[in-house]
């Protein structure tokens, strides 16, 4: 059924105009995206100095066959 659809189907060859399909969105794209790359490396490298070496300690769950 489809076959018989799409039978006199000729694909149309589209140019690459810059004026119409924008030729610097891409690289607007792909500087935001290496930004949020950085700021979130420095987020993270923020957040573990801020942390810094903090370790905790817990006590030994005392069972009632300890004394």
């Amino acid at each position: 059924m489809s076959a018989e659809l799409f039978k006199d189907y000729v694909p149309e060859i589209l140019e690459y105009d810059p004026k119409v399909d924008g030729s610097y969105e891409h690289k607007i794209r792909d500087e935001h995206l290496s930004t949020k790359e950085k700021l979130l490396e420095k987020i993270r490298k923020a957040k573990a100095a801020a942390k810094g070496n903090q370790t905790t300690y817990r006590q030994p769950i005392r069972t009632e066959n300890e004394r």
